[in-house]
């Protein structure tokens, strides 16, 4: 069964915290109030966690022609995989 994350739709709850997690079958409609505290709520969108063959390493990027950039400052980009695109990128 997979997890749902949910919050409810005010952005925070005393008894929650705010954000809670519900083990769910696909077929089960989506929650519409929170257990706790019955306020509204709303099933958020989780990134998915990758690894074994999913796995994105530096020489993946590489080996698929992609760029990878990583935040070195405050606006400062620095390419830390493949080779297109500037080495430093600034933003404002």
């Amino acid at each position: 069964m997979p997890l749902y994350d949910y919050a409810p739709t005010s952005g925070n709850c005393a008894k929650c915290h705010g954000r809670f997690e519900v083990f769910q079958r696909i077929s089960e409609p989506k929650l519409t109030h929170c257990p706790t505290c019955r306020q509204p709520c709303e099933r958020l969108v989780s990134a998915p966690a990758l690894g074994g063959r999913y796995a994105v390493t530096d020489s993946k990027i590489k080996s698929l022609g992609l760029t990878k950039y990583k935040k070195s400052g405050k606006g400062v980009y620095e390419r830390t995989a493949g080779s297109g695109g500037p080495k430093i990128i600034h933003r404002k």
